[in-house]
């Protein structure tokens, strides 16, 4: 999947949070990694077309996202920093079916489709758990279980293990190295992006600094830490 942004700038109000973004991304992993507030959350939101550009376009495998929401959306998945934003249902196996039910999905796929992606997570067992009940790791599995279940060719996560302990962190890392989808991720957990195959640094709304992460982690820490 290739996503190209042209001269994109997004502005909230007055505010200009991404100035003048011009990217081709196509590779199987790419970082996006920056201090608070350089627009890293912004900039992953235009992928999948929750924020749209106020300037420029934002094309997702030759889909506008201003014009093909709905299609980007169907082959973009997004994973939010806080699963509790993502879980809607009370239930595990509800919650994993409930994106399947609304996009059409044949009701006899869906629960093998379901068990399928529980089993992927190891996390069958939590299939009837009530979702407000499970930890912080299990929850961040389940998210993601349940954007992955609707099948995306790209997914988009925004800082997955922030809100997690050591242990959990490491079950997310090792989640997120066996995705066989594209994935985008916003992070600053640095050790997860090694192995990456780019990592963008964004510093005030603008890319400053574009490389393998052999550099681009050093080229941060030194200039934006």
């Amino acid at each position: 999947m290739r996503i190209v942004l042209e001269s994109v700038t997004v502005r909230f109000g007055s505010r200009t949070v991404l100035h003048d973004i011009g990217l081709e991304l196509s590779e199987s992993r790419v970082g996006v990694i920056g201090p608070n507030g350089s627009g890293k959350s912004t900039l992953a939101r235009l992928f999948n077309g929750l924020v749209l550009p106020g300037e420029g376009t934002v094309r997702v495998d030759g889909l506008d996202t201003s014009e093909d929401a709905r299609a980007v959306r169907e082959r973009v998945g997004f994973v939010f920093q806080n699963p509790d934003n993502q879980i809607v249902l009370p239930i595990v196996r509800e919650d994993l079916a409930f994106g399947l039910k609304n996009t059409g999905v044949p009701r006899r796929e869906i629960p093998e489709r379901v068990e399928r992606q529980l089993e992927h997570f190891g996390i069958a067992h939590l299939a009837d758990r009530p979702s407000h009940a499970l930890s912080g790791g299990e929850k961040q599995l389940v998210a993601l279980a349940s954007v992955l279940v609707m099948r995306p060719d790209l997914v988009v996560l925004d800082e997955p293990t922030t809100l997690l302990d050591l242990r959990n962190r490491n079950v997310i890392r090792a989640a997120v190295e066996a995705l066989p989808q594209q994935a985008v991720v916003l992070t600053h957990d640095l050790d997860l992006l090694t192995g990456f195959d780019r990592v963008l640094v964004l510093d005030g709304g603008r890319v400053v600094h574009d490389g393998k992460p052999r550099t681009a982690v050093p080229w941060y820490v030194e200039h934006c830490s």
